[in-house]
């Protein structure tokens, strides 16, 4: 029985998460730049195992991207 592909080799790396990395405690619907990071071209929040978040604040992120569509600093989809 041979392995599947990405097995092979080496393992990928593991993704930290940037806002631990930075120490923050609260994100902010009002950082667009920081928040545009973590949407997809269409507009899809991207999920935890692509952005590399950890689950707390992965969670903090998806509410701020809601929030921030909420008042027109994000787009709900792509143009």
């Amino acid at each position: 029985m041979s392995l599947p592909r990405r097995e092979k080799g080496r393992k990928p790396k593991k993704k930290i998460c940037s806002f631990c990395v930075d120490k923050v405690t609260d994100i902010d619907y009002k950082d667009v730049p920081r928040l545009r990071r973590y949407v997809t071209e269409r507009g899809k929040i991207l999920p935890r195992r692509i952005s590399g978040n950890c689950a707390k604040h992965q969670r903090q992120v998806t509410l701020a991207i809601k929030r921030a569509r909420n008042i027109a600093l994000l787009p709900f989809t792509a143009e």
